[in-house]
């Protein structure tokens, strides 16, 4: 029987709406494969409003990226604090982020790494902020778990870096603190490994079915600090020494 993407998708927007959480996705309607996790992930992202940005990832080096977009309503390129109640968790990654200058449309030619580099306008820290429309993570099926959005909750973008062409993000070292008190201190951390691996992979098929890639979107490339939990009250602060620092609170 095929999966029923509909019913995966009303169910994850419902609780999203509802804030009734979900300890799994209908039966019939849970993802089999990454294919239908795409599948379901798109008809979530067209009732979410417009696309700002993409979260990319890859489990290791050599591993298959993937990727979920993301929306104007989720980013915030200031500190202004969240409530803990915007959200069912909250748990922080610090990663490194990509503003583009220019549209990298679908094309039948693959784009290479210069013409890819070449839309890249801004480099930034970022924070996001990891949530989940089930009643945990990890709850359920990974793959039901990534068609919610790869559980996304929120993007601080951080100040732009103009001039980042000789900045290697894998040898970055990044300090990651709570209420002042180091959590994580360490150089790269980014299980993906090179992140213009990634943005290869979204210019050249990941974004394809959004219309490709626009000037202003803002790729955020993986975790380089695992992922952490954190109560409400905490004041979050991501340092890469040497390219930039972003900060936000979980009031």
């Amino acid at each position: 029987m095929a999966t029923d993407y509909a019913a995966a998708a009303h169910a994850l927007l419902e609780a999203r709406r509802t804030r009734q959480w979900l300890s799994a996705l209908p039966e019939g309607a849970r993802p089999q494969t990454p294919e239908e996790v795409v599948e379901i992930q798109a008809l979530v992202a067209a009732q979410l409003g417009p696309i700002a940005g993409w979260k990319v990832g890859a489990p290791s080096p050599e591993g298959t990226p993937s990727g979920v977009p993301l929306h104007e309503r989720d980013l915030r390129f200031d500190a202004t604090p969240y409530a803990a109640s915007d959200f069912n968790v909250t748990a922080i990654e610090a990663e490194v982020g990509y503003r583009l200058g220019a549209d990298l449309p679908p094309r039948a030619t693959p784009y290479t790494r210069e013409e890819v580099l070449a839309a890249v306008a801004t480099l930034h820290p970022t924070i996001e902020v990891v949530d989940t429309r089930f009643t945990a993570l990890g709850v359920s099926e990974p793959l039901s778990h990534t068609a919610d959005q790869a559980n996304h909750g929120a993007l601080v973008v951080g100040p732009a870096v103009a001039d980042w062409h000789g900045i290697e993000p894998p040898k970055l070292p990044v300090t990651l603190s709570f209420n002042g008190k180091v959590a994580v201190q360490h150089v790269g951390g980014n299980a993906a490994g090179d992140p213009v691996r990634l943005l290869l992979w979204l210019a050249n098929g990941g974004a394809h079915r959004y219309g490709g890639l626009k000037a202003g979107m803002v790729i955020t490339t993986g975790s380089c600090t695992g992922l952490l939990h954190v109560p409400a009250g905490t004041a979050v602060k991501a340092v890469f020494e040497g390219f930039g620092t972003v900060e936000t609170t979980i009031a």
